[in-house]
């Protein structure tokens, strides 16, 4: 059975950083980020890049909203703390049925839109009137995003590979900031949690992670995505993550 959890103006008073703050983060080599105030200094601008969440002025970047730093490609950038999932035509999402009619179900999608799943993009023959008979309110999908249009009308499908219901397993919410962090460069990450836990783990772009395996996996992988929530940007993390992989024994190992 599936369960489901629940800037102008501020360059004049810009505020650098003290002795004791950490210097501008480097996300390619595991520096700590480092949290920053719109206003605040990040670091020097000469040969680099800004990008979102911050701004050069007198040779300096300067932060523009309340947020992580973050160094890639040297390109530096703020990651907002929390930020809203903003759907986009390929992505792959975990969805909620909200309400059902005749010809489509209507998804909560975790963003300021509902997704539409259209009884023609569903993977069963529907008949008019009989979408009830596949899926009701409060039912999971794995599904992806068809199209986003003009009005913000996001149409889903799930005709495609591995689209289906999640009749089992269970969904939690991260934010979606946290994405990047919990999949790892390459998806590392994410393959350290698949492994260590001996669970299906999937990671939908709206911030809905959905985990299946056995009652012990499935603790341990609640605990081990909370700590990279919580710690990923830390200097400790890897020490943090390692020592919590040990709590863990995957099959066949004795």
């Amino acid at each position: 059975m599936l369960t489901v959890e629940p800037w102008v103006g501020f360059i004049m008073g810009c505020r650098f950083a003290t002795d004791g703050e950490k210097e501008m983060s480097n996300g390619q080599n595991g520096a700590e980020q480092r949290l920053v105030t719109p206003g605040m200094a990040i670091g020097p601008s000469d040969g680099v890049r800004v990008g979102s969440g911050a701004l050069a002025h007198n040779d300096t970047i300067i932060a523009t909203r309340l947020g992580w730093v973050r160094e890639i490609n040297n390109t530096v950038s703020v990651d907002p703390i929390n930020s809203a999932y903003m759907p986009r035509s390929g992505d792959l999402i975990v969805a909620t049925v909200a309400e059902v009619r005749n010809n489509l179900w209507f998804m909560n999608i975790n963003g300021p839109f509902q997704g539409l799943l259209p009884m023609s993009l569903a993977p069963w023959k529907v008949e008019f009137g009989a979408a009830r008979q596949h899926m009701g309110i409060g039912d999971v999908v794995l599904a992806r995003v068809q199209e986003v249009d003009e009005c913000h009308n996001v149409v889903l499908t799930m005709k495609g590979v591995g689209l289906r219901r999640l009749n089992q397993g269970s969904v939690h919410s991260v934010p979606i900031n946290h994405i990047d962090r919990l999949r790892g460069e390459g998806n590392a990450m994410l393959q350290r949690l698949r492994d260590a836990s001996d669970c299906r783990i999937i990671i939908g772009e709206n911030g809905k992670v959905w985990i299946d395996g056995d009652a012990d996996g499935m603790a341990w992988a609640r605990k081990a995505v909370a700590l990279v929530q919580s710690s990923g940007h830390k200097s400790t993390f890897e020490a943090e993550f390692s020592a919590l992989e040990k709590t863990t024994q995957k099959k066949g190992d004795a």
